[in-house]
């Protein structure tokens, strides 16, 4: 196993009636003034809303609703949401929702104090400090409840990237399985899939890395299982709590100790499926490129694939696992193909345009534009 350091600053609340201990938190950090970001109506059907705000009223904390945030979310939304935030002198920020809307409110956090937002994505600065940021989880899929790490879309450039810091790590998340029963099965698959995503580019960087990887192992079967459940009975409270627990630690850097930081060529490419077309799900675009990536990727080195066609899908042929991941893929309801997702052959020039904008791709094997161009053929 690789040497690493292991850092989470994140505390979690975790389970029924759990949001209550928010307003304790907000309280004994001397937070009397929030905004809260959040996207859609989803979070009043499930009663979340509706409990995040009991808990500010009666704790005395004042508040600024900010709503709007989109599946991939955007820079737009982010900078106006960093202008509202200014305006009312906020304190810190609440993030009620899943990973679009953490992301947006990491990105608000580090942006109350820069000239623009998009300069930490492209690198023009690093976050050097943040407005303390707070969630409530009511989607289970990034892990942004748990790290440090956020993606926001340039739709005026198409660029969809990333950026990190230790500054935007949640303080507190509190983490209620119940308010996901009121999910579609859509958004629980693509949830799995950006879930079972996250566990893979860790996973093949290192055959060596033996405890790192029997969690991963566990963790991948546990999603896999729990999403059979969920969609056998939307109303299984262990097998929602087991999905949302395991979504978490899929990226909140345990499945990662001592791999190197991963792969991410999935992670890059999917992300100008995205860019695209923005209406393709994140975790929808993952089931397609990453058993097209397996596929591509075992050609050169088989023996980095042998353990988890074994351990996860229970045969000795890598081909074979991954005719069953794509078949459980299917199972769900999720594409398997490019085709599925809207993304025809003449698409694929500009896709690898828009993977090839990052400095590189892949980290157990740097791809070229032709490799990209070979992965999608293949995802086609």
């Amino acid at each position: 196993m690789e040497s690493f350091t292991f850092y989470n600053p994140t505390k979690v609340h975790f389970g029924k009636g759990m949001i209550s201990m928010l307003g304790t938190e907000l309280k004994k950090d001397g937070i009397s003034k929030i905004l809260m970001i959040a996207g859609g109506g989803s979070i009043r059907v499930s009663g979340a809303y509706d409990d995040l705000v009991k808990v500010l009223q009666d704790n005395g904390i004042d508040f600024i609703e900010g709503w709007g945030v989109r599946a991939n979310p955007t820079l737009e939304k982010a900078r106006e949401l960093v202008k509202l935030a200014r305006e009312h002198e906020i304190q810190a920020i609440i993030a009620i929702g899943g990973g679009s809307v953490i992301d947006t409110a990491k990105s608000v956090a580090a942006g109350f104090y820069l000239d623009d937002v998009w300069d930490i994505y492209s690198r023009k600065a690093m976050v050097k400090k943040a407005l303390p940021l707070y969630t409530v989880l009511t989607l289970s899929a990034t892990g942004s409840e748990m790290n440090g790490n956020a993606v926001l879309t340039n739709t005026e450039t198409r660029q969809k990237w990333g950026t990190g810091s230790i500054h935007m790590y949640p303080r507190v998340t509190v983490i209620d399985p119940g308010y996901q029963f009121s999910l579609p099965p859509k958004q629980v698959v693509n949830g799995a899939l950006d879930t079972i995503a996250h566990i893979l580019e860790y996973y093949f960087v290192s055959v060596e890395a033996f405890t790192t990887l029997g969690i991963n192992d566990s963790l991948q079967c546990t999603m896999i299982e729990m999403t059979d459940r969920i969609l056998q009975d939307p109303a299984d409270y262990m097998a929602r709590a087991s999905f949302a627990w395991t979504a978490t630690l899929a990226l909140n850097g345990l499945s990662g100790v001592g791999l190197k930081g991963g792969d991410w060529a999935c992670h890059q490419i999917e992300h100008s499926f995205s860019a695209l077309k923005p209406e393709i799900a994140h975790g929808a675009g993952l089931g397609v490129i990453f058993p097209a990536w397996i596929e591509y990727m075992a050609e050169r080195d088989p023996k980095r694939f042998n353990r988890w066609a074994k351990n996860v899908w229970g045969v000795e042929s890598i081909s074979e696992a991954v005719k069953l991941f794509r078949d459980k893929i299917k199972s769900w309801g999720s594409a398997v193909s490019l085709r599925e997702l809207g993304i025809k052959e003449s698409d694929l020039p500009t896709l690898v345009e828009l993977s090839m904008i990052s400095d590189r791709i892949g980290g157990i094997s740097r791809f070229s534009a032709s490799d990209v161009e070979a992965l999608l053929m293949l995802a086609l």
